[in-house]
């Protein structure tokens, strides 16, 4: 968990009103004491009311909410741009999440806030990305997130068809084509695949285990060395 995460977490419990001690806390956050007499420091510091001591346990004082999301006109156009992007040129549950996160996001923002998220004007035209290819981005999204062994057909830019088994590690998208990342064990090496030349692609039923040399950042870092900094 992020640190600002387990912040935020600390003033959700400590919101029941009830006396909470360190070691409450530490055990429903699966942290250490000394971390949250740390973060509850940090808290009292910056001005939110908790009242106690370590030894005792903490309260924090009635009436104190968190303050509303508050962005800049240049960070709600980016968060409305880049969901429009992901609603236009990502897999179907995707762009459904990115539909429902704009939402949450309108539901918690001030009244002012919330007519700039309307009235943003960059827009993402629909790209003809072909119904398989959404599919495929949804499925390797969730590969990637249960680090499961995938095995698929594919066919190089010369024609050429293998039968690859892959690690994935994340998913680039180029402008007009979306390729997966991942350590390929048929070649012993990082690759990335275009999704419009996959077919067949099915998990093996087991996962692989993470490693240092074979993870999303050392691919990049080989990446970049061999063409330089990504923006």
């Amino acid at each position: 968990m992020r640190r600002a995460d387990r912040l935020f977490q600390i003033v959700q419990c400590l919101r029941s009103g009830r006396l909470l001690t360190a070691a409450m806390l530490a055990e429903r956050l699966e942290v250490s004491r000394r971390t949250i007499y740390r973060d509850i420091a940090d808290l009292q510091s910056t001005g939110v009311p908790i009242d106690g001591e370590a030894g005792v346990g903490y309260v924090l004082r009635s009436g104190y909410d968190l303050p509303p999301l508050m962005f800049a006109r240049d960070e709600i156009v980016a968060l409305v741009a880049g969901i429009r992007m992901v609603r236009s040129w990502g897999g179907r549950a995707m762009a459904r999440a990115a539909v429902e996160a704009l939402v949450k996001i309108e539901l918690v923002l001030p009244e002012a806030e919330r007519k700039r998220v309307a009235d943003a004007s960059v827009f993402a035209p629909p790209m003809e990305l072909p119904d398989a290819v959404r599919d495929l981005i949804d499925r390797i999204d969730t590969a990637i997130d249960g680090r499961d062994i995938l095995t698929f057909g594919y066919r190089d830019r010369e024609d050429a068809a293998t039968l690859r088994r892959v690690h994935p590690l994340g998913l680039w998208f180029w402008g007009k084509v979306w390729t997966m990342v991942a350590w390929c064990e048929t070649r012993a090496d990082f690759r990335m695949f275009r999704l419009d030349r996959m077919w067949g692609l099915e998990p093996v039923g087991e996962r692989y285990v993470p490693a240092a040399e074979r993870s999303l950042a050392a691919c990049v870092r080989r990446f970049e060395a061999e063409h330089g900094p990504q923006a």
